[in-house]
């Protein structure tokens, strides 16, 4: 998404507006399951549209804008899949993120729905996040989209001297595992509801260093914090709540930190300076007004401020190699 977007003119309007369009061909291509079908061959539009059941010239168009698109390639009069399609968008590839798929795609009727939220302020579904189905699948989808930059995040945090390390609405455990498997002395506990838990144990099972990880069912604000830590991880947890429920829970986690113990905080923060995409963050915030009662994204002056409040007088911007990590790929420091 370009940072620096800004209308000026009718033009540049039309342009925005009718970004949706491109979005709605791959729902479509979803919808059909078509890099599936596709798979490793190429297709004419005639073949393809058989196997789908679908329309000729439909198809025709449609592969026409995934070609467009960059997400397929063409040969003559056949077209074939290129490498996203054929892992990510393919279901019988191993790299398939289906369940991050479907989260994205049923946002689009979700997101029809914003004028409902901005009158109300409620968001469009009161019971979705708290059914058991739903919250396992809302978490294979953010550890298919936690995996990369996981992986990123442990390679450039220092946890030598930490022994100890709670994973905080952790869901899969996703990044509790990438530091387990990069700091062999260390345990971690990932610390979330129990449809979460069972999500992150499956995952765990197989890894060597999934031996070394714990699981604490329970409500960040109902529940006391499972124990004392060297560390405390929290990877986009603070946008989901207000202000003032953000200060309350770093109060409690700096209760339960060890002597010396940091809280490291990952999420899409504003800025408010050149290089960073303030139009994410602020359409992130878009995503919490349909789907959360009081979420939010903040500035990370004001995610300071409230560390400061909880009793964490030492805070920094953690700034990680340019294209690692989430969103911009900053981190902030709470120490004692």
């Amino acid at each position: 998404m370009d940072a620096q977007l800004s209308v000026r003119t009718m033009d540049d309007f039309r342009d925005v507006v009718y970004n949706f369009r491109l979005a709605r061909v791959f729902a479509t291509a979803l919808d059909l399951d078509l890099f599936t079908h596709m798979g490793n061959r190429f297709w004419t539009s005639k073949a393809l549209a058989k196997t789908l059941k679908a329309n000729e010239r439909g198809v025709e168009i449609l592969l026409r804008n995934l070609e467009t698109a960059g997400l397929l390639k063409r040969r003559g009069a056949s077209y074939g899949v290129e490498k996203v399609g054929r892992t990510y968008l393919n279901r019988n590839s191993p790299a398939y993120q289906g369940a991050y798929l479907d989260l994205v795609h049923r946002q689009w009727e979700n997101w029809a729905q914003l004028t409902d939220s901005v009158r109300t302020g409620k968001p469009i579904e009161d019971d979705g996040p708290d059914d058991p189905e739903y919250r396992q699948s809302f978490t294979w989808a953010m550890h298919q989209r936690s995996e990369r930059p996981a992986k990123q995040v442990s390679a450039q945090l220092d946890l030598n001297n930490a022994k100890t390390l709670l994973d905080v609405g952790g869901g899969p455990g996703t990044y509790a595992l990438e530091f387990l498997k990069r700091n062999t002395a260390l345990q971690a506990g990932v610390w979330d509801r129990a449809p979460a838990l069972e999500v992150a144990r499956e995952i765990a099972k197989p890894l060597r260093h999934g031996k070394r990880l714990s699981y604490y069912p329970g409500d960040l604000f109902d529940n006391p914090v499972p124990g004392k830590f060297d560390v405390m991880w929290i990877s986009n947890v603070l946008h989901i709540f207000s202000p003032a429920e953000n200060r309350t829970l770093f109060r409690k986690l700096k209760r339960a930190l060890n002597p010396g113990g940091r809280i490291l905080i990952q999420d899409t923060f504003l800025m408010g300076k050149p290089g960073f995409d303030a139009l994410a963050t602020n359409l992130f915030a878009v995503t919490m007004l349909l789907f959360t009662p009081t979420g939010n994204t903040y500035s990370a002056q004001a995610v300071r401020q409230w560390l400061k409040i909880g009793g964490l007088k030492k805070t920094r911007c953690l700034q990680l190699k340019k294209g690692t990590g989430d969103w911009d790929g900053v981190i902030i420091e709470g120490r004692i």
